[in-house]
């Protein structure tokens, strides 16, 4: 979305395999600056993907993905890539594999006055992995999420409310640890409005939909709707052109088989 090679850095774990390799490979052909964790014990992590018409399942070996160590992101070269950052995101799932390492740099992003974001990621992410979701939260300045996982973390919480708007709203008054930025909840809703909750006030994006014989695989198109958004938010463009982005790069993966999508964005 942005065509600016080396303008995303990404670290995470991989094993010492042909798959890791792979990781490597593609990921600095898009454009991404890659420092994996290389585990020599453990294989890089794999998914199976099971499509049943529109919708999908994934089973996961995590493998390597699930070994990362905070040792890894305070070696200098490392740590050098997250002082340079602007804008960190991590996705919530990283919470059930290093908090130490979410912790380390989301007290960072506060103490520099940097954006930090995060996704709720999974409704099991909510249900089994609270404490360390909640310890993460107050450093959160995007939260973004789907509507299953918003109303799992109402649950969880004992809101006693199904209604995306108000669990939204709700999370964005979530305590903050650093008053320098105001939260900003973000949760879609299939082809239901996208909700930003801000300010105490919600607005409600629509999406543009595509009819179903379009509609090839779902799988890729949350991570893509983040990328899209962050992707104008970094060029700090107001939100309902972030929306806007997001939704845009949504489409573009629903319509292709697996996560992939053409060389370049006809985003305008």
């Amino acid at each position: 979305m942005l065509q600016v090679p080396g303008a995303t850095s990404y670290m995470g774990g991989i094993g010492k395999d042909k798959f890791g390799e792979e990781m490597k490979k593609n990921s600095r052909l898009a454009g991404v600056n890659v420092h994996y964790y290389e585990d020599e014990t453990t294989p890089t992590g794999t998914c199976a993907v099971c499509i049943v018409g529109d919708d999908r399942s994934l089973v996961a070996n995590l493998a390597a993905a699930n070994c990362y160590k905070s040792d890894h992101l305070k070696r200098p070269e490392n740590w050098a890539l997250v002082e340079k950052a602007k804008y960190i995101y991590i996705a919530g799932f990283f919470l059930t594999v290093s908090p130490d390492s979410i912790q380390l740099v989301a007290e960072h992003a506060a103490a520099n006055n940097k954006i930090f974001s995060m996704n709720l990621s999974a409704p099991f992410i909510c249900e089994f992995f609270r404490d360390v979701q909640e310890k993460a939260l107050p450093y959160t300045d995007f939260v973004f999420g789907y509507e299953t996982e918003a109303r799992t973390f109402s649950k969880v919480h004992g809101w006693e409310t199904d209604n995306v708007e108000e669990i939204a709203l709700k999370i964005s008054q979530w305590p903050k640890a650093s008053g320098l930025h105001k939260r900003i909840t973000v949760i879609t809703q299939g082809v239901d409005p996208v909700c930003v909750a801000e300010d105490g006030k919600v607005k409600k994006f629509p999406v543009q939909l595509l009819p179903k014989e379009k509609l090839v695989d779902a799988n890729g198109t949350g991570d893509a709707f983040v990328g899209g958004f962050l992707s104008q938010l970094v060029q700090e463009k107001p939100i309902e052109e972030c929306v806007r982005a997001g939704c845009y790069a949504a489409n573009v993966i629903i319509q292709r088989s697996g996560c992939t999508y053409p060389e370049k964005p006809d985003f305008h």
